[in-house]
């Protein structure tokens, strides 16, 4: 098939343009492999077909969430000599030397991994939140993969890390792959991304609520109906195929209340705040540790074996600190720890947690948030016991804790209430949690701000507080909206030639530079032809002559200095040294431009396309 060509073009012009295109979209597909034409029509123009392919993805992400939990479970019976019913984290005592040496040698490879990838791998991996905020759900497979590795080999030789980062990342990055290959609008690939990450939680726990939940508040930013169809769906089909797999994860076995009475919710909304609180003091930990792998003498390589080691010589005292914490999440639901014992885990789990990540191996706090909420709510429920005659149940206070630390860890408060009813099935626990929940969430807003993962981001330098699209605000730089055909005068021009070549109404505003072309001021020319006698010099009449707008500043930036300026037009030079002039930028225009972008993300928020 033939392009259709121009008709007002000549021929050579012509060529030269379809010679352009083809080019162009041969280096496109040498990064994306573009789905056949019709297809991508179909997802472009069909909300139905947009939801299969999310229901797509999220098969491929139930495949890669049994995929990553068999090689994971194959490597801690190898590694541990575990049995083939053993759980790593559910025994009573590990062999010594393993129990050491595992983590160890396991975070020597794991730096000397990451001393390969610093050479051949460069760059910094996005995860689903950041390229969701920033990139358009625009993710790299071959980091993603490279994290899905790193957090396998992590939780395979027993750090006190998760696997739902690796989850969520893959299944992401998954996503925004087939997303780009039937280019589809940056909204509906920000929606992909987002079932990705639903279908990767939905498939982990079993719960496709809490997954859908995960994905509308943390990885989209939002909820809205157009997002419901192809989210629910790829969270659902995520979970059918580990139950057609069996590797579905087993339900909680629990004696949950048929009610909780109203003066029960007062220890209750007490230990949303001390959950909270456990889950600040975890995230400052985990900087804390950080810092101080970072001060030491150590090189980077060598950091992960020294925090490995740190593992496993708590693990000697209890291996409930290793991998996740599945099975130790269970025996302390079923009461199997004592108050003591309760409150050495919570104590070395945190740690062990802080230290694996602060050492550098790669994971999350997802399960491991889940798990020390239940020792919190355990040992508040025994305390609680020896106060009062009428105690909750340490167990009921186990799960409201195991919810509100989370939501104060991961965020998503509704996420982790839909969590609770999916596990339990109890409408009234899910109340109790529900406000949990909220106290906990409001008491982490008001004192600390940040979720872990917006932390990581404030750490970084990110102005990322969730995954609402701000990326766009990035992309309106000043460098993108100013006006470039602009004249300039030099400042020691006479006052009367600058009045014959600018007669009043002839322009707002002269740019002035030096003897060396460099920025020195604005005069405004109303001024110019109303100023007084006395006035005899060009530059007694500049404005704003140290106050100019940089090609890289956002929109945002831009407007905060017209503002604190009180300036409607500023120049924009190619760097505050040099100050050479580029262009002008108007207040009007910008405040314009910035209206009509947040409006365009109202409506993609709201549904309306």
């Amino acid at each position: 098939m033939t392009s259709p060509s121009a008709p007002h073009l000549p021929d050579s012009r012509q060529a030269a343009l379809r010679a352009g295109i083809a080019s162009q979209g041969a280096a496109v597909k040498g990064w994306v492999l573009h789905a056949p034409l019709t297809l991508r029509a179909l997802v472009r123009t069909d909300e139905i077909w947009l939801a299969v392919l999310a229901a797509f993805t999220g098969v491929l992400g139930g495949l890669l969430v049994v995929v990553i939990n068999s090689i994971t479970l194959l490597m801690h019976r190898v590694l541990f000599a575990l049995d083939n019913d053993g759980r790593l984290s559910g025994l009573g005592q590990l062999d010594p030397v393993r129990a050491v040496l595992v983590p160890t040698i396991g975070g020597l490879v794991l730096g000397l991994l990451g001393l390969l990838l610093v050479r051949y791998v460069p760059g910094r991996p996005v995860d689903p939140i950041e390229a969701n905020a920033i990139y358009g759900g625009r993710m790299s497979m071959r980091d993603s993969l490279v994290v899905m590795v790193q957090t396998i080999l992590s939780n395979g030789v027993g750090a006190s890390i998760g696997l739902e980062a690796g989850y969520t990342q893959i299944g992401s990055a998954l996503a925004s792959k087939l997303g780009r290959s039937f280019r589809v609008r940056r909204q509906d690939l920000r929606v992909l991304v987002g079932c990705g990450a639903a279908g990767a939680i939905g498939a982990a726990f079993d719960a496709p609520i809490a997954g859908a939940f995960y994905a509308f508040e943390l990885v989209i930013g939002t909820y809205s109906l157009v997002n419901l169809a192809p989210v629910t769906l790829a969270s659902i089909c995520a979970i059918l195929v580990t139950h057609v797999l069996g590797s579905a994860a087993p339900s909680l076995q629990i004696e949950v209340p048929v009610a909780i009475g109203g003066t029960d919710y007062l220890p209750i909304l007490a230990l949303g705040v001390i959950s909270a609180l456990v889950g600040i003091a975890i995230m400052r930990a985990v900087t804390l540790s950080e810092s101080m792998f970072r001060r030491s003498a150590l090189p980077v390589w060598l950091r992960p074996a020294v925090g490995g080691l740190i593992v496993g010589l708590m693990a000697l005292i209890t291996p409930a600190v290793m991998s996740s914490g599945h099975m130790a999440m269970r025996l302390g639901l079923d009461a199997q720890f004592g108050m003591q014992q309760v409150a050495v885990m919570l104590v070395l789990k945190a740690v062990a947690s802080a230290v694996s990540i602060g050492s550098g191996f790669r994971g999350g706090l997802f399960f491991a948030s889940l798990f020390l909420g239940v020792l919190t709510g355990t040992l508040f429920g025994d305390l609680l016991a020896l106060v009062t005659s009428n105690p909750l149940s340490p167990v009921i206070c186990a799960l409201i804790s195991m919810s509100a630390l989370a939501v104060a860890v991961v965020g998503g408060p509704l996420t982790m209430v839909f969590l609770a009813l999916e596990s339990t099935g109890s409408l009234p626990l899910t109340s109790a949690v529900l406000a949990a929940s909220v106290v906990s969430s409001l008491t982490v807003r008001r004192t600390f701000g940040y979720s872990f993962a917006t932390w990581r981001f404030h750490l970084r330098g990110e102005s990322i507080r969730s995954a609402v699209d701000i990326g766009w605000m990035r992309n309106l730089t000043v460098g993108r909206m100013m006006r470039r055909e602009v004249r300039t005068i030099r400042r020691d021009t006479s006052l009367a030639a600058v009045r014959r070549d600018y007669p009043l109404g002839s322009a707002h505003r002269i740019i002035l530079v030096d003897e060396a072309g460099a920025y020195a001021g604005l005069v405004l020319v109303p001024e110019l032809h109303g100023s007084e006698e006395d006035v005899t010099r060009l530059d007694q009449l500049v404005h704003y002559p140290n106050v100019m707008l940089l090609p890289q500043m956002t929109v945002k930036e831009a407007v905060a200095l017209f503002e604190s300026a009180e300036a409607d037009a500023l120049v924009v030079v190619d760097d505050a040294n040099t100050r050479q002039v580029l262009g002008e930028l108007t207040e009007q225009y910008a405040l314009r431009r910035y209206t009509e972008e947040l409006d365009r993300t109202r409506r993609e928020l709201s549904g309306e396309r």
